[in-house]
């Protein structure tokens, strides 16, 4: 007669285990859930179909009439808010954290009066201290909503901007709205119109208790190469040869900031780069616009060098602007490169670095 040998501490062989779990089976297809659950509830394992019991079961149907009450709003947690014990990474202020590419329409004024929705990014940023998890961004967007459909563009910025550093309780506090701007252009000699538009970003920065506003705009214009048309004079003069000058679409990008109390509209802008580079793309073109488009580039060659120094010119005459940044970029027909060219005033916007991707930003498809 076999008779079982008590274990006790001794260890069971893999054998003897799949014995005891044969036995187990062959015990719980007999036996009901409830004299399984009260042997050991891990043996409901065994029963096909059962989930686990180491899993809750939980409602896999979306609650649509589910409404929280304060209650159970106030017992959500907010790992944004909670602890500095929270913090990981170092224990360090940030200087910027928020959203971007937010979007929204936005009502803007023009200088004649009117006023023209456009579709805005918003990028809105704060400062966060040290010993502070993180931000809430929902309500920056929340704010957006509840100034941009009764105030126009700066004033929606302003007021936003208010409530961030009370709502965010933070020391510093940027937002910067980025469009699309049209303006109605007339050709050159056929007296045709059509709408030219302008990659514009009008920005709102309160630092160390001190506000001021800036204004980014993307200026297109076609440069002739000085070196080039006098080359290709020299082949028609010297030689009866027909030669062309290299022109090329080029971008200048000018970051102006508007001193306080003063107004410079999108327009204003607009046409100072107008006045110091005149040779602006063109939207409807005739033969007779096409033709006077050459002889305008023929009456201003300009090197990137001259483009710097000719938006420079215009802006530092402009009693309305303070510190400013000329960054241009002619995107060359001769080269395989582009020329380009950095020009500032003031601290705002001098640095010893730039962005690598600075200047491929200024490639503009139409």
């Amino acid at each position: 007669m076999n008779i079982q040998q008590p274990i006790g501490n001794r260890e069971p062989s893999r054998t003897e285990a799949e014995a005891a779990l044969d036995t187990l089976r062959a015990w719980a297809d007999r036996a009901s859930d409830d004299e399984i659950a009260g042997l050991d509830p891990r043996l409901l394992r065994l029963i096909p179909g059962l989930p686990d019991p180491a899993y809750p079961v939980m409602s896999r149907e979306y609650p649509a009439h589910f409404v929280p009450d304060e209650g159970y709003k106030r017992s959500m947690p907010d790992l944004q808010n909670g602890p500095a014990s929270l913090i990981r990474g170092a224990n360090r202020p940030i200087q910027h954290v928020g959203i971007s590419n937010f979007r929204l329409p936005v009502r803007f004024r023009t200088r004649e009066g009117g006023d023209v929705t456009l579709q805005a990014s918003v990028t809105g940023t704060v400062s966060l201290e040290a010993d502070k998890k993180g931000i809430n961004m929902s309500r920056i967007m929340r704010s957006f909503y509840q100034h941009a459909e009764k105030q126009f563009s700066v004033w929606v910025i302003a007021a936003a901007l208010d409530d961030y550093k009370a709502d965010l309780d933070s020391f510093d506090a940027r937002i910067q709205m980025r469009f699309s701007f049209p303006m109605k252009v007339e050709s050159l000699r056929s007296g045709l119109m059509g709408w030219q538009y302008y990659d514009i970003a009008l920005e709102l920065v309160d630092q160390a208790g001190t506000r001021r506003q800036f204004l980014h705009l993307d200026y297109v214009y076609s440069s002739t190469c000085p070196c080039s048309l006098e080359l290709s004079e020299h082949a028609r003069a010297g030689r009866g040869q027909l030669a062309t000058p290299h022109s090329q679409r080029s971008v200048a990008r000018l970051s102006v900031e508007v001193l306080p109390g003063k107004v410079l509209w999108f327009e204003d802008l607009i046409d100072l780069c107008r006045r110091a580079v005149p040779t602006e793309t063109q939207v409807m073109v005739k033969r007779e616009d096409e033709q006077a488009f050459a002889e305008l580039n023929a009456a201003n060659p300009i090197f990137v060098e001259d483009a710097a120094r000719l938006f420079c010119e215009v802006l530092e005459d402009d009693a309305r602007i303070g510190d400013f940044r000329v960054v241009a970029s002619h995107q060359e027909s001769l080269h395989s490169h582009d020329a380009v060219s950095v020009l500032t005033r003031g601290e705002t916007f001098a640095s010893a670095s730039l962005d690598p991707r600075l200047f491929s930003t200024l490639i503009h498809a139409g």
